[in-house]
């Protein structure tokens, strides 16, 4: 998405998807209005399922398992339950 639209002239995605073992994604955690960026299930078109291994924010380091959200490791000054109220999906602590 940019600005707020589906834009579907982005390319590479394919490529990414397809060519590389390991996808991670550098974001941050939620929108500009609190809205979850994390979601159960994504809502928009999808190029591949099941590709994205790790999800880097500015408040967390989650991995992604065939059980959820597993977390790695939080920001400084953020706590688990500031973590969880803040993500759209359960979280598994490890």
């Amino acid at each position: 998405m940019r600005g707020g639209k589906v834009n579907l002239a982005i390319l590479g995605a394919m490529d990414l998807v397809a060519g590389v073992q390991r996808v991670i994604v550098l974001m941050e955690h939620v929108a500009k209005d609190g809205s979850f960026k994390i979601k159960p299930n994504c809502t928009l078109p999808l190029t591949g399922q099941k590709v994205v291994h790790r999800i880097i924010t500015d408040l967390a380091v989650l991995d992604i398992t065939n059980n959820g959200l597993t977390l790695i490791e939080l920001a400084d000054g953020v706590d688990f339950e500031e973590l969880q109220h803040k993500t759209g999906v359960r979280i598994i602590e490890k």
